[in-house]
């Protein structure tokens, strides 16, 4: 690691007085590891990590800096894919870890308040406890936060069903970068009493302010939870299957991978593959078993799939083990291919178009570099696909990201044509500010800087993001 920017003596005493002198940290692996997230292009450079405990000190935080000028980075759990909490120029990072209380559930308003360091998987398990359900759910899940997943609007597997993470804040609290405390909402279903601010916050990345307390909504707990994992020969078969399982049941999931990512998976996690039959992509259904009825309907339409030729072959779990074991050949992908150190990309469009869209966006990287492996998989549900190039064994990493950063003007350049999203999941942070502009308007851009002013006007709050 290069020389790290250092803080100001009387600068490290007050934060020492504010959060105490062993909440506050600069060694090499701290600085490391609360400087980054997964993200592997930019070198990890904070000048100290600061761990809060209230949000009182976190209010005494943002002031030190509009004072001092500081730059702060807020890290939750450091699952992001756009260098959204990368402290890479000497900044402060807050950490949120010590925050990661639950508290006020509430069984008529099924609603709970949390701290912006509760583990995704924390909330889940709390609400299974209350009889209850929280349906956010990702891959990340044992290791993301709330604040992290409030300030990119996480979606993840079953926004078909549920939506993403902001259909479920019923209210916030937020310290913005002028060091104000604001509680938005309050809870309330119905308020429509002038700007919902709460919104504005959510997806922010931190760019505002910094997200420090949420009320929460919690859902029924689903039932019987099936899975169905089917092989297509082709990708444009996906769209007629989904069309096919969504006009005549409810659908609580619809997501795909490739034959390539099932290989992977398979050979990674020494997982069976779900059946004998190798196809090209594989769609995997999940939907409520409520009875007999359900079941009979899905069968049903899994036959007409078969018979119309849109599915070779497929397979129903019939225990809660088999729907997790089915779920792993989606779910472990992203950790397969890690050790590929791949470049990754969340983008989107209408559903309806997405079999046009991967089309064109295969063909210019093969084109460009037919030495690239391409992995796909995604949320094909909700018009969300993940791009993953693998990196070639004998190319240097450095090589890579700068032969993908040509990848991304092109893949970019599509999204812009299909009036899709550069960023579906993971927000704009580093990686993508540049290409803001494939997505977004210049009246829009403006308009953000705008709001990005009022709230921040020192440009304490995780500077360089989203935009400069």
């Amino acid at each position: 690691m290069s020389e790290i920017p250092t803080l100001s003596a009387a600068v490290l005493d007050s934060l020492q007085q504010i959060v105490g002198a062993d909440k506050v940290r600069q060694d090499d692996e701290a600085l490391a590891t609360f400087g980054t997230d997964w993200t592997k292009v930019y070198q990890p450079q904070p000048s100290a990590i600061v761990f809060p405990k209230t949000i009182e000190q976190v209010q005494a935080i943002v002031c030190l800096a509009n004072e001092h000028k500081l730059a702060l980075v807020p890290s939750g759990g450091r699952t992001g894919l756009s260098a959204g909490a990368v402290a890479a120029n000497g900044e402060i990072v807050v950490a949120f870890d010590y925050m990661n209380q639950i508290s006020d559930f509430d069984p008529v308003d099924r609603s709970v308040i949390c701290q912006a360091g509760v583990i995704t998987e924390q909330l889940q398990m709390y609400a299974e406890e209350q009889g209850l359900f929280y349906p956010v759910d990702f891959a990340s899940s044992g290791s993301s936060q709330i604040g992290g997943n409030i300030s990119t609007n996480a979606g993840g597997i079953k926004v078909i069903k549920y939506g993403m993470t902001r259909d479920w804040v019923a209210g916030l609290k937020v310290v913005t970068g002028n060091g104000d405390i604001v509680d938005l909402n309050r809870g309330l279903m119905k308020n429509n009493a002038g700007y919902d601010l709460r919104q504005l916050f959510i997806g922010a990345e931190g760019t505002l302010g910094f997200v420090v307390e949420a009320t929460m909504r919690l859902s029924r707990q689903p039932s019987n939870l099936t899975a169905l994992v089917l092989g297509v020969p082709e990708f444009s078969a996906i769209m007629d299957v989904l069309n096919t399982f969504q006009s005549e049941m409810d659908l609580t999931a619809f997501e795909f991978f490739s034959e390539k990512a099932l290989q992977k998976v398979v050979a990674h996690a020494d997982l069976q593959r779900p059946f004998e039959t190798e196809a090209e992509f594989y769609a995997l259904l999940e939907f409520e078993n409520t009875n007999e009825e359900t079941e009979a309907l899905a069968m049903s339409l899994f036959e007409r799939c078969m018979e119309e030729g849109w599915v070779l072959d497929g397979t129903m779990s019939q225990s809660i083990e088999q729907l997790n074991t089915l779920w792993r050949l989606r779910e472990d992908i992203s950790e397969t291919i890690s050790q590929w150190t791949p470049y990754k990309n969340d983008i989107s469009t209408v559903i309806s178009k997405i079999p046009d869209f991967l089309s064109e966006v295969e063909a210019v990287v093969n084109k460009e570099y037919p030495n690239f492996e391409i992995i796909w998989f995604g949320h094909i549900g909700d018009g969300n696909v993940h791009l993953n190039i693998l990196k070639p064994d004998d190319l240097a990493k450095e090589e890579f990201f700068e032969q993908c950063n040509r990848v991304s003007k092109w893949v970019f350049e599509i999204v812009e044509k299909y009036q899709g999203s550069v960023s579906a999941e993971h927000g704009v942070g580093l990686t993508k500010k540049a290409y803001l502009p494939y997505s977004r308007s210049e009246i829009e851009i403006a308009l953000m800087k705008q709001v990005k002013q009022v709230f921040d006007p020192n440009g304490v709050m995780n500077p360089g993001k989203i935009f400069d």
